[in-house]
C-alpha cells in the first residue's frame, strides 16, 4: 500500500549525521559501528532504498534548526543568521537528491498529480517525492525570510520545537506565542502555508487556535491519554483539531508510546515497544473522531533515534507495511486503511492547495 510520511528529517541525517541516504540502511549501519557521539549511530531506519522497498513515496521532509539563547541547556545555532544558514543548507542537500533523480519536490497540485500518477505505475526506481517543511520557525529570521522560503518551496511550517522559541513555546516550556508568534501566523495565513501544531505548549497552542484561521495539522503527535506528557496532545486538543478538518500523524519514539520510559536504559524489547502502540494512539484518535479521516502517519524516524527508541517489530521504515495487518483485525475497513495511511494526508494538502 502506498504511504505517506508525515514527518521525516532527512536532510539532518545527511548533513548532521553524515549519512548518505541513496545507501542501504544496512550499509549505514556498517559505516557507523564504533561510533559514540550520538546513541542511535549504527541503529538508523531510513534510507531512500528503504523508502521504496516500503512504497513510501511522498513525506514531509524537514529543515530543523534551533536559535538558543545564551542561558539555554538545549543544543542549537548562536542566532538565528546561523540557524538559517544551516536550514538552507538542508534545502541544498534536497536540491542535490533532485539533481540525480532520488527526489523531487511537491509544491503544487500538478507536481502532485504527477507524482502520485508516477508511484501509481510501474516505472523503474521512481523518485521520493517531499514537501518541504519546517521543523521550528526560530530559523525565520524576518517575515521577509518566510516568504522567501515559500518562493523556494516551503509548504508546512511549525512555530515551536523544544524549549522557548522565538514565536511560540514549545515542549516542556510553556507560555504564550505573543506579537511575534501572531505576526507570524498572520503571514502563515497570508501564503497559505499548513500551520504544524505539533510541538506547541498547552499554552501556545489554545493562544494559537484562538488567533489561527488557516489549514492547520499535526504531524507527528500522540495521545497524552495513553502517555501523560506535554509532548503529546490532550483528548480537548484532538478534538479542536478534528474540528478544524486536521490530519494528526501518529509518530514512532518509543518514549511517546509507552508510559515510564527512561532514555538510555529502557529498550522497545524490555518496554513492550511494539508497532502494536501505534495502531492504540490511531485508534484513540479514530474514537474521538468518530471516523477514521483526521490520522495518518509522521513516523519521524530517525529523528535524533534509531532502533533503540522505536518499535521492536520495525528493523526499517520499510516495515509500515505492517500497519494495515495491524488494523484490520482492530475492525478497520480497507477504506479506513488507505485514509490512515496516505489518503487523509493527501486530500488534506489537495484541500489547500485548490
Amino acid at each position: 500500500m502506498f504511504i505517506f510520511d508525515a514527518h521525516l528529517d532527512l536532510a539532518m541525517n545527511a548533513l548532521e549525521w553524515n549519512r548518505d541516504l541513496r545507501w542501504s540502511v544496512d550499509d549505514i549501519r556498517k559505516s557507523e559501528v564504533g561510533m559514540t557521539d550520538k546513541p542511535d549511530r549504527a541503529k538508523n531506519t531510513v534510507s531512500l532504498p528503504e523508502m521504496r522497498k516500503g512504497n513510501i513515496g511522498l513525506c514531509m521532509a524537514t529543515q530543523i534548526a534551533r536559535y538558543v539563547k545564551k542561558d539555554s541547556k538545549l543544543p542549537g545555532w548562536n542566532s538565528p543568521h546561523q540557524a538559517w544558514a544551516q536550514t538552507q543548507g538542508q534545502l541544498a542537500w534536497y536540491k542535490s537528491m533532485e539533481a540525480i533523480g532520488e527526489m523531487v519536490q511537491i509544491n503544487d497540485l500538478s507536481t502532485l498529480n504527477t507524482h502520485l500518477e508516477l508511484w501509481n505505475s510501474d516505472a523503474p526506481k521512481k523518485p521520493v517525492g517531499y514537501i518541504l517543511s519546517l521543523e521550528g520557525a526560530d530559523s525565520i529570521v524576518t517575515l521577509d525570510h518566510l516568504e522567501r522560503s515559500y518562493e523556494m518551496g516551503l509548504r508546512a511550517i511549525g512555530p515551536a520545537h523544544y524549549g522557548p522559541g522565538t514565536y511560540a513555546h514549545g515542549t516542556d516550556a510553556d507560555g504564550g506565542i505573543g506579537l511575534k508568534g501572531k505576526a507570524l501566523l498572520k503571514k502563515i495565513e497570508e501564503l497559505n502555508l499548513i500551520l504544524d501544531a505539533t510541538h506547541l505548549c498547552d499554552t501556545s497552542f489554545w493562544e494559537t487556535m484562538t488567533v489561527y484561521n488557516g489549514p492547520v495539522w499535526a504531524s507527528h503527535n500522540n495521545c497524552r491519554a495513553l502517555v501523560n506528557h506535554n509532548r503529546q496532545f490532550a483528548d480537548e486538543q484532538i478534538k479542536e483539531l478534528v474540528a478544524r478538518k486536521a490530519v494528526i500523524g501518529v509518530a514512532l519514539d518509543a518514549w511517546m508510546m509507552v508510559p515510564n520510559w527512561v532514555r538510555g536504559i529502557s529498550t522497545p524489547e524490555g518496554m513492550g515497544v511494539t508497532l502494536t502502540q501505534m495502531v492504540n494512539n490511531i485508534d484513540h484518535i479514530c474514537q474521538l473522531a468518530g471516523n477514521s479521516l483526521h490520522v495518518g502517519i509522521g513516523t519521524d524516524l530517525d529523528g535524533a533515534f534509531g532502533k533503540e527508541q522505536s518499535p521492536a517489530d520495525l528493523d526499517t521504515i520499510a516495515d509500515l507495511q505492517k500497519v494495515p495487518q495491524l488494523l484490520g483485525p482492530r475492525g478497520y475497513t480497507e477504506g479506513d486503511i488507505e485514509n490512515i495511511m496516505h489518503r487523509n494526508f493527501i486530500n488534506f494538502i489537495k484541500r489547500t492547495w485548490t
